[in-house]
Protein backbone atom coordinates (compact mmCIF):
# COMPACT_ATOMS: atom_id res chain seq x y z
CA UNK A 1 0.00 0.00 0.00
CA UNK A 2 1.18 3.84 -0.71
CA UNK A 3 1.71 5.59 1.98
CA UNK A 4 -0.21 9.19 1.92
CA UNK A 5 1.66 12.19 2.90
CA UNK A 6 -0.54 13.58 5.52
CA UNK A 7 1.58 16.89 6.23
CA UNK A 8 0.87 17.48 2.45
CA UNK A 9 -2.98 16.89 2.33
CA UNK A 10 -3.02 19.16 5.50
CA UNK A 11 -1.01 22.21 3.90
CA UNK A 12 1.05 22.22 6.69
CA UNK A 13 5.12 21.90 7.53
CA UNK A 14 6.05 18.64 9.61
CA UNK A 15 6.95 21.44 12.19
CA UNK A 16 3.38 22.23 12.59
CA UNK A 17 2.18 22.78 16.11
CA UNK A 18 -1.10 20.79 17.54
CA UNK A 19 -3.00 23.87 16.75
CA UNK A 20 -1.84 24.48 13.52
CA UNK A 21 -2.58 21.31 13.12
CA UNK A 22 -6.35 21.34 14.19
CA UNK A 23 -6.67 24.74 12.76
CA UNK A 24 -5.66 23.39 9.29
CA UNK A 25 -8.15 20.37 9.60
CA UNK A 26 -11.09 22.88 10.39
CA UNK A 27 -10.57 24.65 7.25
CA UNK A 28 -10.05 22.17 5.05
CA UNK A 29 -12.93 19.97 6.91
CA UNK A 30 -15.61 22.91 6.85
CA UNK A 31 -14.75 23.52 3.00
CA UNK A 32 -15.31 19.08 1.54
CA UNK A 33 -17.87 18.77 4.22
CA UNK A 34 -20.28 16.34 2.83
CA UNK A 35 -23.31 18.88 3.58
CA UNK A 36 -21.41 21.38 1.46
CA UNK A 37 -20.58 19.41 -1.65
CA UNK A 38 -23.46 17.09 -2.21
CA UNK A 39 -23.57 14.38 -4.45
CA UNK A 40 -19.54 15.40 -4.67
CA UNK A 41 -17.47 12.37 -4.66
CA UNK A 42 -13.86 13.63 -4.96
CA UNK A 43 -15.03 16.15 -2.26
CA UNK A 44 -16.39 13.02 -0.02
CA UNK A 45 -12.82 11.39 -0.88
CA UNK A 46 -10.96 14.75 0.27
CA UNK A 47 -12.99 14.79 3.30
CA UNK A 48 -12.14 11.00 4.45
CA UNK A 49 -8.38 11.85 3.50
CA UNK A 50 -8.10 15.32 5.70
CA UNK A 51 -9.73 13.34 8.72
CA UNK A 52 -7.29 10.33 8.31
CA UNK A 53 -4.84 12.75 8.28
CA UNK A 54 -5.80 15.17 11.27
CA UNK A 55 -6.20 11.25 13.23
CA UNK A 56 -2.31 10.51 13.14
CA UNK A 57 -1.23 14.10 13.34
CA UNK A 58 -3.63 15.06 16.10
CA UNK A 59 -2.31 11.86 17.71
CA UNK A 60 0.82 12.12 19.63
CA UNK A 61 1.80 8.18 19.62
CA UNK A 62 -0.03 7.75 16.10
CA UNK A 63 2.70 11.29 14.68
CA UNK A 64 5.33 10.05 16.12
CA UNK A 65 5.43 6.03 14.30
CA UNK A 66 4.39 8.15 10.99
CA UNK A 67 7.51 10.63 11.34
CA UNK A 68 9.69 7.64 12.36
CA UNK A 69 8.52 5.08 9.74
CA UNK A 70 7.79 7.30 7.03
CA UNK A 71 4.67 7.49 5.09
CA UNK A 72 4.80 3.57 3.44
CA UNK A 73 6.25 2.04 6.17
CA UNK A 74 3.59 3.55 8.64
CA UNK A 75 1.24 2.04 6.51
CA UNK A 76 2.72 -1.60 6.57
CA UNK A 77 2.57 -1.79 10.61
CA UNK A 78 -1.15 0.42 10.92
CA UNK A 79 -4.42 -0.18 9.24
CA UNK A 80 -7.24 1.76 9.19
CA UNK A 81 -8.61 0.51 12.04
CA UNK A 82 -5.60 1.47 14.01
CA UNK A 83 -5.72 5.25 12.10
CA UNK A 84 -9.00 5.97 14.10
CA UNK A 85 -8.55 4.22 17.04
CA UNK A 86 -9.56 6.68 20.30
CA UNK A 87 -10.26 9.38 17.45
CA UNK A 88 -13.27 11.56 19.47
CA UNK A 89 -15.71 11.72 16.38
CA UNK A 90 -17.75 13.66 19.16
CA UNK A 91 -15.97 16.58 19.91
CA UNK A 92 -15.39 17.17 15.86
CA UNK A 93 -19.15 16.63 15.12
CA UNK A 94 -19.61 19.55 18.11
CA UNK A 95 -17.53 21.82 16.19
CA UNK A 96 -19.65 21.35 13.12
CA UNK A 97 -22.54 22.14 15.25
CA UNK A 98 -24.16 18.72 15.05
CA UNK A 99 -23.97 17.99 18.58
CA UNK A 100 -23.47 14.34 19.60
CA UNK A 101 -25.47 12.32 16.78
CA UNK A 102 -28.11 12.73 14.20
CA UNK A 103 -26.36 14.03 11.10
CA UNK A 104 -22.84 14.13 12.03
CA UNK A 105 -23.29 10.03 12.74
CA UNK A 106 -24.65 9.52 9.40
CA UNK A 107 -22.26 11.62 7.42
CA UNK A 108 -19.13 9.63 9.29
CA UNK A 109 -20.66 6.39 9.27
CA UNK A 110 -20.88 7.26 4.90
CA UNK A 111 -18.00 8.31 4.56
CA UNK A 112 -16.38 5.06 6.46
CA UNK A 113 -19.11 2.58 6.90
CA UNK A 114 -16.85 -0.01 5.15
CA UNK A 115 -14.25 0.24 8.16
CA UNK A 116 -16.96 -2.05 10.50
CA UNK A 117 -20.15 -3.55 10.80
CA UNK A 118 -21.38 -0.45 12.04
CA UNK A 119 -18.93 2.20 12.37
CA UNK A 120 -18.48 5.10 14.63
CA UNK A 121 -20.53 3.38 17.10
CA UNK A 122 -23.00 0.22 16.32
CA UNK A 123 -21.43 -3.25 17.34
CA UNK A 124 -18.73 -4.49 16.00
CA UNK A 125 -17.83 -1.42 15.53
CA UNK A 126 -13.55 -0.98 14.20
CA UNK A 127 -12.75 1.71 16.72
CA UNK A 128 -10.59 0.41 19.48
CA UNK A 129 -11.30 0.63 23.23
CA UNK A 130 -11.41 4.26 23.85
CA UNK A 131 -14.18 5.16 21.50
CA UNK A 132 -17.69 5.91 22.83
CA UNK A 133 -20.79 5.84 21.18
CA UNK A 134 -23.06 8.57 20.10
CA UNK A 135 -25.05 8.17 23.44
CA UNK A 136 -21.90 8.36 25.29
CA UNK A 137 -22.16 4.43 26.29
CA UNK A 138 -18.95 2.32 25.28
CA UNK A 139 -19.52 0.13 22.69
CA UNK A 140 -17.89 -3.52 21.36
CA UNK A 141 -14.97 -2.87 19.79
CA UNK A 142 -12.01 -4.60 18.05
CA UNK A 143 -8.50 -5.45 19.68
CA UNK A 144 -5.59 -3.53 18.07
CA UNK A 145 -3.81 -6.15 15.44
CA UNK A 146 -0.27 -6.28 15.88
CA UNK A 147 2.79 -7.07 13.79
CA UNK A 148 5.50 -9.35 14.28
CA UNK A 149 8.66 -9.09 12.39
CA UNK A 150 10.22 -12.73 11.94
CA UNK A 151 13.28 -13.51 10.55
CA UNK A 152 13.69 -17.05 8.58
CA UNK A 153 17.01 -18.27 6.81
CA UNK A 154 16.96 -18.74 3.31
CA UNK A 155 16.96 -22.75 3.88
CA UNK A 156 13.73 -22.62 6.14
CA UNK A 157 11.93 -20.47 3.32
CA UNK A 158 13.35 -23.42 1.13
CA UNK A 159 10.39 -25.76 2.76
CA UNK A 160 7.39 -26.18 5.09
CA UNK A 161 8.84 -24.12 8.71
CA UNK A 162 7.13 -24.58 12.08
CA UNK A 163 8.52 -21.14 14.01
CA UNK A 164 8.09 -20.35 17.82
CA UNK A 165 7.64 -17.06 18.71
CA UNK A 166 6.75 -14.99 21.97
CA UNK A 167 5.38 -11.64 21.68
CA UNK A 168 3.19 -9.96 24.13
CA UNK A 169 -0.62 -9.29 24.19
CA UNK A 170 -3.00 -8.27 26.78
CA UNK A 171 -0.26 -7.65 28.78
CA UNK A 172 0.97 -11.26 28.86
CA UNK A 173 3.83 -13.07 27.29
CA UNK A 174 2.98 -15.72 24.75
CA UNK A 175 3.90 -18.27 23.27
CA UNK A 176 2.95 -19.28 19.61
CA UNK A 177 3.88 -22.12 16.84
CA UNK A 178 3.90 -20.53 13.19
CA UNK A 179 3.96 -22.59 10.34
CA UNK A 180 6.05 -20.96 7.57
CA UNK A 181 5.15 -22.13 4.36
CA UNK A 182 7.61 -23.41 1.78
CA UNK A 183 8.40 -20.64 -1.26
CA UNK A 184 7.60 -17.60 1.52
CA UNK A 185 9.62 -14.39 0.46
CA UNK A 186 10.31 -10.97 2.36
CA UNK A 187 7.39 -8.76 3.01
CA UNK A 188 4.77 -11.12 2.91
CA UNK A 189 2.65 -11.41 5.84
CA UNK A 190 0.52 -13.99 7.52
CA UNK A 191 -2.05 -13.00 9.04
CA UNK A 192 -3.43 -15.16 12.22
CA UNK A 193 -7.19 -14.28 13.06
CA UNK A 194 -7.98 -13.15 17.08
CA UNK A 195 -4.53 -13.26 18.01
CA UNK A 196 -4.07 -9.86 18.31
CA UNK A 197 -5.08 -7.29 21.04
CA UNK A 198 -8.59 -8.34 23.09
CA UNK A 199 -11.24 -6.83 21.86
CA UNK A 200 -13.30 -4.14 24.47
CA UNK A 201 -16.79 -4.06 26.02
CA UNK A 202 -17.47 -7.87 24.22
CA UNK A 203 -15.76 -7.11 20.86
CA UNK A 204 -13.17 -9.49 18.97
CA UNK A 205 -9.53 -9.81 19.14
CA UNK A 206 -7.97 -8.13 16.57
CA UNK A 207 -5.33 -10.18 14.38
CA UNK A 208 -1.68 -10.57 14.88
CA UNK A 209 0.40 -10.32 11.50
CA UNK A 210 3.69 -12.20 11.09
CA UNK A 211 5.99 -9.91 8.47
CA UNK A 212 8.70 -12.17 7.14
CA UNK A 213 12.17 -11.58 6.45
CA UNK A 214 14.42 -13.83 4.80
CA UNK A 215 17.66 -12.97 5.57
CA UNK A 216 20.31 -12.77 3.44
CA UNK A 217 22.67 -16.55 2.32
CA UNK A 218 26.41 -16.35 2.13
CA UNK A 219 26.13 -18.69 -1.15
CA UNK A 220 22.80 -17.83 -3.29
CA UNK A 221 21.19 -15.02 -4.36
CA UNK A 222 17.18 -15.00 -4.41
CA UNK A 223 15.57 -13.49 -7.77
CA UNK A 224 11.81 -14.37 -6.88
CA UNK A 225 11.84 -18.12 -7.43
CA UNK A 226 14.79 -18.69 -8.52
CA UNK A 227 18.37 -19.07 -6.82
CA UNK A 228 22.15 -17.67 -8.42
CA UNK A 229 25.23 -19.10 -6.86
CA UNK A 230 28.48 -17.52 -8.90
CA UNK A 231 31.60 -20.19 -9.09
CA UNK A 232 34.99 -19.17 -9.63
CA UNK A 233 36.82 -21.40 -12.24
CA UNK A 234 40.32 -21.16 -13.69
CA UNK A 235 41.55 -19.52 -16.99
CA UNK A 236 42.87 -22.98 -17.86
CA UNK A 237 39.70 -24.71 -16.88
CA UNK A 238 37.29 -21.98 -19.16
CA UNK A 239 39.74 -23.29 -22.19
CA UNK A 240 39.91 -26.78 -22.00
CA UNK A 241 36.84 -27.33 -19.89
CA UNK A 242 36.22 -29.03 -16.58
CA UNK A 243 33.64 -30.27 -13.78
CA UNK A 244 33.08 -28.55 -10.73
CA UNK A 245 30.87 -29.00 -7.68
CA UNK A 246 27.95 -27.28 -6.93
CA UNK A 247 25.52 -27.02 -3.91
CA UNK A 248 21.98 -26.81 -3.94
CA UNK A 249 19.45 -24.90 -1.27
CA UNK A 250 18.48 -28.49 0.14
CA UNK A 251 21.88 -29.38 0.57
CA UNK A 252 22.56 -31.41 -1.96
CA UNK A 253 26.08 -31.64 -4.29
CA UNK A 254 25.79 -31.31 -7.46
CA UNK A 255 28.71 -32.19 -10.77
CA UNK A 256 28.23 -29.96 -13.38
CA UNK A 257 30.44 -30.24 -16.49
CA UNK A 258 31.88 -27.36 -18.02
CA UNK A 259 32.56 -26.96 -21.47
CA UNK A 260 35.56 -26.33 -22.98
CA UNK A 261 35.88 -21.99 -24.26
CA UNK A 262 33.04 -21.47 -21.43
CA UNK A 263 32.88 -17.43 -21.57
CA UNK A 264 33.09 -15.03 -18.27
CA UNK A 265 29.75 -14.52 -16.76
CA UNK A 266 27.78 -17.88 -18.29
CA UNK A 267 24.94 -18.59 -17.02
CA UNK A 268 24.16 -22.56 -15.95
CA UNK A 269 20.41 -23.60 -15.48
CA UNK A 270 19.80 -26.61 -12.92
CA UNK A 271 16.26 -26.60 -13.64
CA UNK A 272 14.06 -27.06 -10.58
CA UNK A 273 16.42 -27.12 -8.17
CA UNK A 274 15.46 -23.21 -6.97
CA UNK A 275 12.77 -22.13 -4.42
CA UNK A 276 9.47 -23.68 -4.37
CA UNK A 277 6.73 -21.70 -5.46
CA UNK A 278 3.81 -20.99 -2.98
CA UNK A 279 1.11 -21.80 -5.48
CA UNK A 280 2.71 -25.02 -4.80
CA UNK A 281 3.66 -25.29 -8.95
CA UNK A 282 6.88 -26.76 -8.85
CA UNK A 283 9.84 -24.68 -7.95
CA UNK A 284 12.45 -22.17 -9.70
CA UNK A 285 15.13 -22.81 -11.03
CA UNK A 286 18.73 -22.65 -10.21
CA UNK A 287 21.52 -20.64 -12.22
CA UNK A 288 25.34 -21.17 -11.82
CA UNK A 289 27.03 -18.49 -12.76
CA UNK A 290 30.73 -18.97 -14.09
CA UNK A 291 33.33 -16.42 -13.27
CA UNK A 292 37.09 -17.10 -14.81
CA UNK A 293 39.47 -15.63 -12.43
CA UNK A 294 42.60 -13.82 -15.28
CA UNK A 295 45.48 -13.66 -12.98
CA UNK A 296 46.99 -9.78 -12.37
CA UNK A 297 50.26 -11.54 -11.20
CA UNK A 298 52.75 -14.29 -13.31
CA UNK A 299 55.25 -15.96 -12.46
CA UNK A 300 58.68 -16.94 -14.60
CA UNK A 301 57.01 -20.51 -15.83
CA UNK A 302 53.85 -19.60 -16.49
CA UNK A 303 55.00 -16.42 -18.60
CA UNK A 304 57.01 -18.68 -19.99
CA UNK A 305 54.17 -20.61 -21.52
CA UNK A 306 51.29 -18.57 -21.78
CA UNK A 307 54.14 -16.69 -24.97
CA UNK A 308 54.43 -20.02 -26.15
CA UNK A 309 50.78 -20.60 -26.57
CA UNK A 310 50.61 -16.50 -27.85
CA UNK A 311 53.17 -17.45 -30.52
CA UNK A 312 51.21 -20.34 -30.94
CA UNK A 313 48.09 -18.12 -32.17
CA UNK A 314 45.98 -19.04 -28.99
Amino acid sequence: MAGKDYYKILGISRSASPDEIKKAYRKLAMKYHPDRNKGDKGAEAKFKDISEAYAVLSDPQKKKQYDTFGAEGFHTRFTQEDIFRDFDFSSIFREFGFGSSGRGRNIFSQIFGGLGQDSFGGRGSSFGSGFRGFDGNSQAAKGRDLVYELPVTLEEAAKTTDKIISYRVGGRQQDLSVKIPAGIDSGKKLRLRGKGEPGAYGGPNGDLYIQVKVLDHPLFEREGDDLLFKKEIKYSEAVLGTEIEVPTIDNKTLKLRINPGTRDNAKLRLKGYGMPRMNGNGRGDAYVQINIDIPKRLNKKQRALLKELADAGL
